[in-house]
């Protein structure tokens, strides 16, 4: 069995990427197993910043390694909050601070630029010089509703509206919301590529 190393400590990361990679031979390991650095992530795109994460476990493992980095993009606001989505408050930031930041600068605007869409990449790199590392990116479109509905999921889910479902995130049950997501479009992807 091939020994991958996750960027990520995120135990429901972890418990994901085992039950989707097991059926390949492939047994994913936390990098919090190796006592592996946080790495900065310094980049201005999702990639950049999935391959930072992805080298630096690979590093400090000597091991293949994934890492995923995701965010939503809002139309109005020019992209924002991107790359910065899961700090977008600032110091301190939840996703309670996040998503009332984010009401709040599109209290004014039309509904028509209230358009948004999820970003995921997963990058896989065989080694920390890896030229040439597996880049998986998925998308998900939607809007942005002022008003929080739901309880499921996290991060922006309750102000995600995904038309086809006339729900946002949040009201999707998890296997549902797996199928149609950015995250799980780009593990699709992967998945496909190690086959």
């Amino acid at each position: 069995m091939e020994k991958i190393v996750l960027a990520s400590g995120n135990a429901k990361k972890l418990a994901e990427m085992q039950r989707l990679l097991e059926p390949l031979n492939i047994e994913v390991v936390a990098q919090s197993e190796f006592s592996v650095p946080e790495a900065d992530e310094t980049g201005t795109t999702f990639v950049e910043n999935a391959i930072i994460k992805a080298r630096n476990a690979s590093k400090y493992t000597g091991l293949p390694a994934i890492a995923d980095d995701s965010g939503i993009e809002v139309e109005a606001l020019n992209g924002a909050p991107g790359v910065f989505s899961a700090r977008f408050s600032g110091v301190g930031a939840t996703d309670a601070k996040n998503n009332a930041l984010l009401v709040e600068m599109l209290a004014d605007a039309p509904d028509v630029s209230r358009n948004a869409r999820y970003v995921a990449v997963i990058v896989l790199m065989r080694h920390e010089d890896d030229a040439t590392p597996l880049i998986c990116q998925g998308t998900w479109d939607g809007e942005i509703v002022l008003e929080p509905h739901g309880d499921q999921g996290f991060g922006y889910d309750p102000h995600f509206f995904v038309r086809e479902k006339n729900c946002t995130a949040a009201q999707l049950p998890p296997e549902e919301k797996n199928a149609l997501s950015h995250r799980g479009k780009a593990m699709a992807q992967l998945i496909q590529a190690l086959q």
